[in-house]
């Protein structure tokens, strides 16, 4: 997933929970915005990584027969000590 950094912001509005609010005052109070935006910035990009994790385990999955196969030939060959 590619960022572009903008200067060109949207101006939007969202209801939170108390506790929420309480707790981005307690660490983003000088700029709530700024701290949303990266903290959404970063779920999003979690978000883009475990689709990717999950693709990968699928072929992973797909070509486990062959390459545990593989795997055991090569084991085969081995000199035991």
């Amino acid at each position: 997933m590619k960022y572009y950094i903008s200067s060109m912001k949207v101006k939007t509005s969202i209801a939170l929970s108390e506790d929420l609010i309480q707790a981005l005052n307690r660490y983003a109070a000088d700029n709530r915005s700024e701290f949303i935006e990266k903290a959404l910035r970063s779920f999003l990009a979690q978000l883009v990584r475990n689709e990717k994790n999950v693709r990968d385990v699928l072929i992973i999955n797909e070509k486990a027969d062959a390459l545990n196969s593989e795997a055991e030939d090569v084991l085969a060959y081995q000199v035991k000590l």
